[in-house]
């Protein structure tokens, strides 16, 4: 039996209580990066910066921490190929 992409990405989404149990053990900024994601997502780093008026430092920070638990993912952005977008994973 294969599976589509499609059927493999569904797979890979969190619930959203595993989301939250998965955030819940993360520092505020990694807290608040999520939340501003959860309204407007995709973000560039310096997008997720200035959204949250957190330091470009911090972002990076934050990012990292959500991204070793697996809540976000990111891509190229198609507007400018240079720069990442980050979205969450559920």
């Amino acid at each position: 039996m294969s599976t589509s992409p499609a059927e493999t990405a569904d797979q890979d989404r969190l619930s959203e209580s595993e989301y939250r149990d998965r955030l819940r053990e993360l520092p505020p900024s990694a807290k608040l990066v999520a939340k501003v994601l959860e309204g407007d997502a995709p973000l560039s780093q310096g997008g997720l910066a200035e959204e949250s008026l957190l330091p470009d430092r911090t972002v990076r920070y934050a990012l990292n921490r959500l991204e070793e638990e697996g809540l976000v993912d990111s891509r190229y952005s198609f507007k400018d190929a240079r720069k990442q977008v980050y979205y969450l994973t559920i």
